[in-house]
């Protein structure tokens, strides 16, 4: 079998498709199908430094990245038309990663003229709360391309049932839609870092009472909430402390620090970047409780990893998965407002015994449900029946 997957940007700080589609071709490889990437030279800011229009092999993957022509925002990459154009009859299926970019559109549009199947996994751009985001824009986009691009998909592939359930009906979609949760390798988390080792590179966390919030920083993750509960939190105990981790593509911390400084708490916040590898291994094992408040989340890799590394967390249930967490008491989920936010944030800090069964539980539900170890055969079954021409 020869499986090719598309996608805009591969680079490690968008997250997402970028560090998904990777780990699951390179678990395909694994079990003898040919997997190969398709995508853009995309960096967080310009362009990564990478051969062009020609493949790396990486863990078994050929991965080819095309030069972006015009509008980094939507990808157009003339190199990738004509790639798909000449090569995607090759391939047995092809698997697109997000929708209303230019990869996406033009994939499909391949496929459907070259006749090969083709699954969409929207990574939750089909969530309500974005599709009102530039929604007379999206309108007329899927008005002219998505609702084909859809419809005409062999599949839909949703990553948790959350996500099917706000989207396709909602859509209106004629394809079938299939659950199949992502992955992370969890072996990868079994051996931490010993304990203080992120402390000791940041003098102001000794000793103190640490949330971790890890991940984009973005208006969806609903920083807000999270600056307004932890601020009533510091009031109340001085031994709390905040840490902020993750990339910053658009001057989004600025309106953090805003927040934060208006609340009296700036100073029991550290903002650390992007934490990757050694260094967001030893977050993990020295944080106590991971929190995210986002206000939309289809999956959520952060949370998982947190999970496996057996952290209980603090979520939102705008989280796809929180059904999965909350069943498994591997965590306390709230409805998306900063006074219970806040007050699944107080429980837990309040309680030891609980934050350590949950710890447990959380690592125990990452390595069940969340592993691709797992979850790569699911796939590789909805895989095989729409190449038997069966509904998956």
């Amino acid at each position: 079998m020869k499986v090719l997957h598309v996608l805009g940007a591969i680079y490690p700080e968008r997250g997402g498709p970028a560090k998904v589609a990777p780990e699951l071709c390179r678990a395909l490889v694994e079990r003898n199908i040919e997997a190969s990437i398709y995508t853009t030279n995309l960096n967080i800011t310009g362009y990564l430094d990478v051969p062009l229009n020609n493949f790396v092999l990486k863990d078994g993957v050929r991965i080819f990245h095309f030069p972006v022509s015009i509008s980094r925002k939507y990808g157009y990459s003339r190199a990738l038309s004509s790639k798909l154009k000449a090569t995607v009859e090759e391939f047995d299926l092809v698997h697109i990663h997000s929708l209303y970019m230019y990869h996406s559109s033009a994939a499909a549009y391949y496929c459907r003229k070259g006749r090969v199947p083709y699954i969409i996994r929207p990574h939750g751009t089909l969530d309500p709360f974005l599709r009102n985001k530039s929604r007379i824009k999206k309108s007329i986009y899927n008005f002219l391309f998505e609702y084909r691009n859809l419809n005409h998909s062999a599949a839909i592939h949703y990553t948790s049932q959350g996500e099917k359930d706000l989207a396709h009906k909602a859509m209106n979609i004629q394809s079938p839609g299939i659950v199949v949760p992502i992955g992370i390798n969890v072996d990868e988390y079994a051996n931490l870092p010993e304990k203080g080792v992120f402390r000791r590179e940041y003098p102001e966390l000794e000793d103190k009472f640490l949330f971790l919030f890890l991940g984009r920083i973005d208006f969806k993750k609903g920083l807000d909430i999270l600056c307004k509960s932890f601020a009533k939190i510091a009031y109340l105990h001085p031994d709390v402390h905040l840490v902020i981790a993750g990339p910053d593509e658009t001057n989004y911390m600025a309106k953090v620090n805003g927040w934060l400084s208006e609340l009296g708490v700036l100073d029991r916040m550290t903002y650390t970047g992007m934490l990757k590898g050694e260094k967001k291994l030893a977050a993990f094992q020295d944080a106590d409780i991971f929190v995210l408040s986002s206000y939309t989340e289809n999956f959520g890799v952060a949370l998982v990893e947190a999970l496996a590394s057996g952290m209980p967390a603090v979520i939102t249930n705008k989280i796809n998965i929180w059904q999965e967490i909350d069943g498994a008491k591997a965590g306390l989920v709230t409805d998306c407002h900063d006074e219970d936010f806040m007050a699944g944030m107080l429980s837990l800090y309040s309680d030891p015994g609980l934050r350590a069964e949950m710890g447990r539980n959380a690592h125990n539900l990452a390595r069940e449900k969340f592993n691709w170890d797992k979850n790569v055969e699911l796939m590789i079954k909805v895989y095989q029946k729409i190449l038997n021409g069966q509904t998956p």
